[in-house]
């Protein structure tokens, strides 16, 4: 029996990182029974109290004073082209990470979160750890946290990624893959289906917090008997009470839906999906074949994501200060803009090396062959 270790982070909250760990456990466990995957929250183990506590603070934080996170994750994570050193993440938790790899014994080590890859890249640098490590990105960008020189392979999410990685780290091509970022398999592909240009149904979320302009988008929509909204609150039941009280019958709010295969179901109904720029839920709608439509970006990740978006034709920008209804009908309405969109989301396709669930299996289950030949016939055989 071989095991996997995947890494997310923030165990208190149902973030893009853990829905990337769980699809790539949703991948092994649908294919072999000889492979054990199991996940662990490392600030959970370390402390659930703690944990809890800076889910709550980062929370807070990019609510209430967006400008300073934003000007901190530039600062400290997003800003050199070299791997950074974060001496206290060392003093606290790189003995931690090097029990409970110990502990458990893995054969693959898999991280959908940068803090985690940091401490095993630096384990692997000391010689602490000998585990092959997969890096799985979940953003459409590399943040400086990330380990990367002692990283044996590379999952990312576009080209620019890859070539990111080769020149700024001289890391070979054949261990970089870009594979889009990795989500459930309920999720089927989709030919999107124009329908009469009166009636748009439309999905509106703020992620798993149910965040960003929400409730002022539809507020400023003035054309909602053209539009059906299907809105989507996460756990902010503060949210999902003020959408429920607009008693608006063109206006559904849905509580947090945990379900993959009802979310896909979901989006078989819509034209469109107004989000914020959050990799999973992107990924998502590119599958789909819907669409994107941003409202708002929270500071940091979601805004660099959404420069790197918007230079590849993968989404529409909801303007401020023009009816956001009459913007979105104008771009489904418009046949050419449409095409244009349709061909760029095609482009980014074209240049993944492979993005199948069973694909990224058989590179997976290539890796604990523990043979680097066999990774490499199986990139031949995907490709």
């Amino acid at each position: 029996m071989k095991k996997i270790l995947l890494f997310p982070l923030l165990d208190s909250l149902p973030s893009g990182h853990h829905q990337v760990a769980s699809a790539i456990t949703g991948y092994v466990s649908n294919r072999s029974t000889d492979i054990e995957c199991k996940k662990i929250d490392l600030l959970n183990s370390w402390n659930p109290v703690i944990e809890s506590m800076i889910t709550k603070t980062y929370l807070r934080w990019i609510q209430r004073f967006p400008n300073s996170y934003a000007w901190m994750y530039r600062k400290f994570a997003y800003q050199s082209k070299k791997q950074r050193s974060y001496k206290h993440y060392d003093l606290l938790f790189l003995n931690k990470m090097e029990r409970i790899i110990t502990k458990e014994k893995p054969d693959l080590i898999i991280c959908t979160h940068a803090f985690p890859s940091y401490l095993v890249n630096n384990l692997k640098k000391s010689g602490a750890c000998k585990v092959p490590t997969l890096n799985i990105y979940t953003d459409f960008f590399i943040n400086d946290v990330w380990g990367r020189e002692m990283v044996d392979y590379h999952f990312v999410s576009d080209s620019s990624m890859k070539s990111n990685l080769m020149s700024h780290y001289s890391l070979p091509e054949r261990r970089i893959c870009t594979t889009g970022i990795p989500i459930d398999e309920s999720f089927s592909n989709t030919s999107h289906q124009k329908k009469p240009a009166r009636e748009f149904t439309l999905i509106l979320t703020g992620g798993s917090a149910g965040l960003g302009k929400i409730n002022e988008l539809l507020k400023n929509a003035k054309h909602e008997q053209q539009l059906k909204f299907y809105v989507l609150c996460g756990n902010n039941k503060q949210l999902f009470d003020e959408i429920a009280k607009l008693n608006d019958k063109n206006i559904h709010p849905l509580p947090y839906i945990s379900s993959r295969k009802q979310m896909n179901d979901l989006y078989n109904l819509a034209d469109a999906i107004i989000t914020k720029p959050g990799g999973v839920t992107i990924s998502e709608a590119i599958k789909k074949k819907v669409p994107i439509f941003i409202h708002s970006a929270l500071p940091g990740q979601e805004e660099i994501n959404l420069k790197h978006l918007k230079e590849q034709g993968l989404v529409f920008t909801i303007k401020a200060g023009i009816d956001p209804a009459e913007q979105i009908l104008e771009v489904l309405s418009n046949e050419p803009r449409m095409m244009e969109y349709q061909r760029s989301l095609q482009r980014y396709l074209n240049t993944q090396d492979f993005n199948d669930p069973e694909e990224i299996f058989l590179f997976i289950e290539s890796i604990l062959a523990t043979s680097e030949k066999d990774v490499q016939k199986t990139l031949l055989k995907i490709n």
